[in-house]
């Protein structure tokens, strides 16, 4: 594929799936000569575009912004892959699901711990609206390739990339992969 459109997004999670992404050093050179990176965290884009080849999805849907970037991020994507554990199966992000709802993270946040006037905040636009219950990417939308890691090291991430950088679907299997 030459010219593809790339794209990252990150939902709930952390970011380190995007600093694994930077951890590729020289690659990101040759990778930047070969794609377009036409939405990131990296990049001040403000609207998620239409015809993406190949985009990667960090993080779990935790509330209803992230409900409808990924519808949004699926209807516009060629290859989407659920980038780390917490696309994969919610992870870390999804520790909040035994508590039952939203409620109890937004007491604890912004009344329990406050350091004054402790309230939720109920204006719209200031918090989106949390979902009950973190979930991953797949119950939202299909999913074409999976890469699982806390984070993914940039090894696996090349490993993903590169081969549908080639027109190849990638094969991932093992602990390690290892390129030369």
């Amino acid at each position: 594929m030459a010219g593809v459109k790339l794209a990252t997004v990150w939902l709930g999670g952390c970011s380190g799936c995007h600093m694994s992404f930077l951890d590729l050093d020289e690659w990101l050179i040759e990778l930047s000569e070969r794609v377009e990176l036409v939405y990131s965290p990296f990049a001040d884009v403000k609207d998620y575009p239409a015809g993406v080849d190949v985009v990667l999805v960090e993080g779990a849907i935790a509330n209803e912004d992230h409900l409808e970037m990924i519808r949004n991020v699926r209807d516009r994507s060629c290859i989407l892959i659920s980038f780390r554990d917490c696309a994969v199966t919610g992870n870390v992000t999804a520790l909040r699901n035994p508590l039952g709802s939203a409620e109890p993270v937004l007491q604890r946040c912004y009344v329990e711990v406050a350091d004054i006037h402790g309230q939720i905040p109920t204006e719209p636009g200031i918090v989106p609206p949390l979902l009950d219950r973190v979930i991953p990417v797949h119950t939202v939308v299909p999913v074409d390739v999976y890469l699982p890691g806390c984070p993914p090291s940039a090894d696996r991430i090349r490993a993903v990339l590169e081969p549908l950088l080639a027109g190849e679907v990638p094969h991932l299997e093992g602990q390690q992969i290892k390129f030369g």
